[in-house]
């Protein structure tokens, strides 16, 4: 018994002429890549709209943070502070993402220099201000937090300009996102002197920021963003490629189904082959022995599965760095800040595993010949809103770092082993009297009319009455004059809630 194909159907549409033809096939089914395409493409769209009308309905806060003097916090201790604020990672359901519009908020930890004054800052929700309070105070619990203006905004937002001149880049991953970068505990020094065992990264980058002249901002921006534990996956993926291995395919519902018709259709071979001519009709590979495989990597190769490793047992955030550097054109020097800046990153070059390098192809603003200036022009425009946005959907896709990797990036000086002069720093330790300590009740009576001084902050206690006044008034008169050197930039004019708050804070507080 023959079966014979009728092609007549295909021969009468290929006589058509070819408007008609496309016209028939169409109609036959080819509408469906176009619908699934318009769908698609609707999708995007209505994303897009809820979720920025759902973003415009959200508080965020500028959080100035002012290191403690004598700061010795380890990283690790960093770690912990990164790990905490996890707890704002949400789960949303459809009704979130599709309807409401929501998404997950991130953070934006920033170290800014504007006139070569240093600050420590984190963008924040205004709904997670609490949680990164919690989190800073957890490992610097003298550290001052105060909620400062936005520092961007006092500069231009449209280029080019008459006065002001702008670089910016975002700094991409070299490799991917499951090889880590040279972290904190490769900077250790055991030769050193006990106090200077860690050489800090972050001094390259302070002694950078303290070197800018007035009319000079140098802005260094990580967003972090919480996010599940998918990106664990792909670390398996590299170390399948290192071993050489085979990853893998994420199958669907349709692929299933696919490799049940094809596992019977070959079952059913294999048993009329056997029936034929009594042999199977394919013989099973034996398995090779691969328990060996470990030990005949080469060094590199096992370096990199076990750091690969490493990174994926730490918690891991979604993230993105920017760096822009805005001056007056009459004081402006790209060579210094730029190349001051990439040399910095590039203290975290490991060359068997990760680094960072600027993106010149698409955020850099750069450009080589033809509408030369529009085109930088038209980047610098770009890089400045994605960087007051705080963005982490404009410029580079997001990549995975975990706590290590942002604890090596952004974290305190250690004073030990940084000296740059114009950090911001909290006054000094803050304590109260133990609780059993025993007062009179004549104590409180002679402490209203102020004939006991509030506090002696001198511990030398061979001075004598008139030489301690002396100390303090000129110890007053300093952080006095300290305060007026401040930049107008971290200045915050609104009106305090408490009066005497604003008449008495410290003085290095980046607000009045």
């Amino acid at each position: 018994m023959y079966f014979t194909f009728d092609n007549s159907f295909v021969n009468d549409l290929l006589a058509t002429p070819p408007d008609q033809m496309l016209l028939k096939i169409f109609f036959l089914g080819g509408w469906i890549p176009f619908g699934i395409v318009f769908l698609w493409g609707a999708k995007m769209l209505w994303l897009e709209y809820i979720n920025g009308q759902w973003f415009s309905e959200q508080k965020f806060l500028l959080l100035a943070i002012d290191i403690p003097r004598g700061n010795a916090e380890t990283l690790r201790s960093v770690e912990n502070m990164f790990t905490y604020l996890a707890g704002a990672h949400s789960t949303n359901n459809l009704i979130d993402i599709y309807w409401i519009g929501k998404f997950q908020l991130g953070f934006s930890f920033e170290i800014v220099s504007i006139d070569g004054y240093t600050q420590f800052l984190v963008y924040t929700p205004a709904t997670f201000k609490n949680l990164v309070e919690s989190a800073i105070y957890s490992v610097y619990p003298d550290a001052e937090i105060s909620e400062v203006n936005d520092y961007t905004e006092n500069v231009p937002n449209k280029f080019p300009d008459k006065d002001f001149d702008l670089w910016g880049a975002e700094f991409i991953l070299v490799r991917p996102e499951a090889f880590p970068i040279k972290t904190y505990p490769a900077f250790e020094d055991k030769t050193s002197a006990p106090e200077a065992v860690f050489k800090d990264p972050l001094a390259s980058l302070m002694d950078l920021n303290s070197s800018l002249r007035v009319g000079e901002q140098l802005w260094y921006q990580i967003l972090v963003v919480p996010t599940d534990f998918e990106w664990v996956k792909k670390t398996d993926e590299e170390v399948a490629k290192i071993l050489k291995e085979k990853i893998p395919v994420k199958r669907g519902f349709l692929d299933n189904i696919i490799d049940v018709v094809i596992g019977g259709l070959s079952e059913i071979i294999s048993l009329l082959a056997l029936a034929w001519s009594g042999e199977p009709a394919e013989k099973k590979e034996e398995k090779k022995d691969e328990s060996l495989k470990m030990m005949n990597l080469k060094p590199k190769e096992k370096k990199q599965i076990e750091s690969i490793q490493i990174k994926a047992s730490k918690l891991g955030f979604s993230c993105k760095i920017r760096m822009v550097y805005i001056a007056k054109k009459d004081v402006i020097n790209k060579p210094k800040a730029v190349n001051g800046f990439v040399g910095y990153m590039k203290q975290f070059i490991d060359m068997d595993l990760n680094n960072f390098k600027p993106d010149m192809d698409k955020t850099a603003t750069t450009a080589s010949y033809f509408f030369k200036q529009s085109k930088i022009a038209e980047k610098q425009n770009k890089i400045m809103a994605g960087y007051q946005k705080r963005s982490g959907t404009r410029g580079r896709l997001k990549k995975i770092l975990n706590i290590e990797e942002l604890a090596t990036l952004w974290h305190f000086p250690i004073e030990a082993v940084v000296r740059a002069p114009l950090i911001q720093k909290a006054p000094g330790r803050k304590s109260e009297p133990p609780m059993s300590l025993p007062l009179e009740e004549n104590y409180y009576e002679e402490r209203s009319v102020g004939s006991i001084p509030d506090i002696n902050i001198f511990e030398d206690e061979d001075l004598t009455n008139s030489e301690n006044t002396s100390v303090q008034k000129s110890y007053t008169e300093e952080r006095t004059s300290t305060k007026k050197t401040l930049p107008d930039f971290f200045i915050d004019e609104g009106e305090a809630t408490n009066e005497a708050q604003k008449n008495e804070g410290p003085g290095n507080i980046p607000f009045v």
